[in-house]
């Protein structure tokens, strides 16, 4: 291993693939509506459409290419479809789109989901209509707390692998004064509370902390203000991300925070928004992820099919999205059917190691994938010997050591 647009309307992804085949699926009832139908819900004209949005239909396109030549003619269908729409960030949207997904379009499984508060509102309507949900783009940790639910699944990070990476790293590095600043809404407010603990625990302070509105793009009222705080924080961390990161990152290298003894920390760092700002603008920056393209040969030979596909690298959570599609489309071909509750009794406790999770198992108690994380840092752009390779994978966080080492008592599937 190395060391490390558009909105509101729901479409198909173009990919329908051949009619019903053979094995289980094959006119036996086992198979619902005689389709799977993969259905992807994200941001895709918003501040996340870069992190996610339609590249990761693209994604998702792939895991059933690839299932389908793994099994053939034995596969439990071959008639797979795949969907997506756009959720605009909003939980109302959200709501009503996955309403129409599993209703009107017969979703089997709905995936992706970044925004907290979204992945709330369709964690509710697939308990309610008892349909599966695996969620990769969202980070609070209530989706297996508070928030948990038989057909709900949590897939690649969440808000303690990112503190207990970033935050406990870097505060044990020097950085013992923090000020923190979060979009407010409910992956934010996460964020806070977890990082918070994180720094904490590592011996350092939270010196202030404060909620922005979010989206937003003028963050020079929180900016402008930390070099003034008493204690002055060495570090802001900064819990927002795609757009807002973005709008964040160029206003602090603006005002020239870090030549006043400022530095940043990110709490979620995707490769696009390193490739939209720039090497420079973020080098030296350490962060937290769940995967990396250019992790190891395996990582990489993905990423370039994915490349030719798509026409980039991929994000982790596009390389998330693979990999819940994949599992999911494995766990109807062990049981047979795409029955919900048989397709959850086959993914709870299931132990693996796929092209995205490394030491992977999906915990039975609260639905939480629990898979290796990075812990990464920028390169300046001096070092960057090709496009997109922004980053050094400094250490492999151990699956064990990188999410909640126990289940929430207050999750009750």
């Amino acid at each position: 291993m190395r060391t490390m647009g558009w909105s509101g309307g729901l479409v198909a992804a173009g990919l329908l693939l051949a009619a019903c085949g053979g094995g289980p699926g094959g006119g036996g009832g086992k198979i619902s509506n005689d389709k799977i139908v993969l259905a992807v819900l994200n941001d895709q004209s918003g501040i996340y459409a870069d992190t996610s949005g339609r590249k990761t239909v693209e994604a998702v396109e792939m895991a059933v290419a690839d299932f389908k030549a793994k099994y053939g003619d034995k596969a439990v269908t071959t008639n797979i479809e795949v969907l997506s729409a756009d959720h605009q960030n909003k939980p109302e949207i959200a709501n009503s789109k996955a309403q129409e997904l599993y209703d009107r379009k017969h979703a089997d499984v709905i995936l992706d989901v970044p925004t907290s508060s979204a992945a709330f509102a369709v964690a509710t309507i697939a308990k309610n209509k008892k349909k599966v949900f695996i969620d990769v783009g969202a980070a609070s940790t209530e989706m297996e707390g508070k928030q948990c639910n038989k057909y709900t699944f949590h897939y690649g990070y969440n808000s303690y692998m990112l503190a207990h990476g970033t935050g406990a790293e870097v505060t044990k590095d020097g950085a013992k004064n923090w000020y923190i600043i979060y979009p407010d809404y409910a992956f934010g407010q996460d964020m806070q509370k977890t990082f918070s603990a994180a720094i904490k625990e590592a011996g350092g302070t939270v010196v202030k902390t404060d909620p922005t509105p979010f989206p937003n793009d003028n963050f020079s009222t929180f900016l402008l203000k930390a070099p003034d705080l008493d204690p002055k924080p060495q570090v802001i961390g900064t819990m927002h991300a795609g757009g807002d990161l973005i709008n964040l990152v160029k206003q602090y290298n603006e005002y020239k925070l870090k030549d006043k003894g400022v530095g940043l920390a990110v709490g979620l760092l995707v490769i696009t928004d390193i490739h939209s700002l720039g090497a420079d603008a973020l080098a030296g920056t350490r962060y937290t992820d769940m995967w990396y393209w250019n992790l190891d040969p395996t990582a990489r030979a993905w990423s370039d099919k994915f490349q030719a596909k798509a026409g980039q690298r991929p994000t982790a959570n596009m390389a998330g999205n693979y990999s819940a599609a994949l599992q999911y489309l494995e766990a109807v071909q062990r049981g047979g059917t795409d029955k919900s509750d048989d397709v959850v009794k086959q993914l709870e406790g299931h132990t693996f190691n796929d092209v995205f999770a490394r030491n992977a198992t999906i915990r039975a108690k609260d639905h939480l994938l629990l898979h290796d994380a990075y812990l990464g840092q920028v390169k300046p752009a001096s070092e960057v010997k090709e496009d997109w390779d922004y980053v050094k994978v400094l250490k492999t966080i151990p699956a064990a050591e990188a999410f909640q080492p126990q289940p929430d008592p207050a999750c009750n599937l």
